[in-house]
């Protein structure tokens, strides 16, 4: 094999192994993940390459009479959405992946206890927790939240 030969080979593999690495990155957020007050869990997926999380289970323990099954999306400033179930819900969408910052930005959080959304991104931090910060205009303004990943 001459070097011209393995030039080109080379120059035609670094970019798929680029973009292999950058979706292996990307996806790093699919699955499901449970707050670190272990209050909620969430199942992020991928929808036309843009991701989503939904409700998957959380705590009733603050009104027992009322299981989560049963609970709706009442906070909603839209009559027509009042009823929907919050168990199964999507309330985080639109989040798409900027391998320059290596967050999930340009998101969308929704929060059924003000029947609220807010501007949404996504990023790991140093112990390998999923923070997902809802802000309103500016990061600075913001609530985090903090998920662990959970195991099967």
């Amino acid at each position: 094999m001459g070097i011209k030969t393995l030039l080109i080979t080379f120059v035609m593999l670094f970019p798929r192994t680029e973009i292999k690495s950058a979706l292996l990155q990307e996806n790093l957020i699919l699955g499901k993940w449970i707050s670190v007050k272990k209050n909620v869990i969430v199942d992020v997926y991928k929808e036309n390459n843009l991701f989503r999380a939904k409700v998957i289970w959380f705590s009733d323990a603050d009104n027992p009479a009322k299981p989560m099954a049963t609970r709706t999306d009442w906070r909603n400033p839209d009559a027509n959405l009042r009823s929907r179930k919050l168990l199964g819900m999507d309330i985080l969408k639109n989040l798409t992946y900027k391998s320059s910052s290596k967050r999930w930005e340009d998101g969308l959080i929704y929060d059924p206890l003000s029947g609220r959304e807010w501007s949404s991104v996504v990023y790991f931090n140093d112990q390998k927790q999923l923070e997902v910060k809802g802000y309103w205009h500016f990061e600075f303004i913001s609530k985090t939240m903090i998920f662990n990943r959970l195991k099967d």
